[in-house]
């Protein structure tokens, strides 16, 4: 696709995301390096994920894929085992992985663990979870295919059951707008801010609408 662009005179504007691309350089740098020796590359991440799609690349597609501890049993412990993470999967569940591993490998394997967990979404839990106990409603703003959108929802709703995943204005229920409770709008790290603003034009549009049916 490059050599092809480049062939045609197009301009490529690579808008990777730097710390993925450094992810990537990292497992490509550890599977050359370990290449012969028989250790297990083990990416935590969601399997057909973009991102781990791209870090398998890196490994001649030999990686493992590890989605929770259940899949675990795929390792052969008796092998080196090198573990790292896409980078929008929760710290705790990364954490439960490299607990079960230690546990788990011979004493005469060696385990390396390297947490690539990216810190804008990891340091956003702690504020997810105090703004989702604040109000009573939450819609959680973000892109259907949002990796960390759903891990930061799945926290959102883990503290307010009362959270809803909306990803356009539209997909709001006007039965859930109901006057005098608290409602909060929150989002993903990639949501730009003029998709929150046009949920909050939305519910304030629903919440005129329902008043004013309310007075008849």
């Amino acid at each position: 696709t490059y050599q092809s662009a480049k062939e045609n005179n197009i301009e490529i504007i690579d808008a990777s995301c730097p710390v993925v691309l450094r992810l990537q350089k990292r497992i490509k740098d550890k599977y050359t390096q370990e290449k012969g020796n028989r250790t297990q590359i083990v990416i935590y991440g969601k399997k057909g994920h973009a991102e781990v799609n791209g870090l398998i690349g890196q490994t001649d597609s030999e990686a493992i894929i590890i989605e929770k501890k259940e899949d675990l049993d795929k390792l052969d412990f008796n092998r080196n085992i090198c573990l790292f993470s896409q980078t929008t999967k929760p710290l705790d569940g990364f954490q439960e992985i490299v607990d079960v591993i230690t546990a788990r490998i011979d004493s005469n394997a060696s385990f390396e663990y390297f947490d690539t967990i990216c810190r804008q979404v990891s340091n956003r839990m702690p504020n997810i979870k105090e703004f989702a106990m604040q109000h009573e409603l939450i819609f959680f703003v973000a892109g259907e295919k949002s990796s960390n959108g759903k891990v930061l929802f799945s926290e959102c709703k883990k503290f307010n059951p009362n959270s809803y995943f909306v990803s356009s204005p539209g997909e709001i229920d006007p039965e859930l707008i109901k006057e005098g409770i608290s409602i909060g709008i929150c989002g993903a790290t990639s949501t730009p801010r003029w998709q929150m603003e046009e949920v909050e034009k939305r519910i304030n549009e629903i919440f005129t609408s329902n008043k004013v049916k309310s007075l008849k």
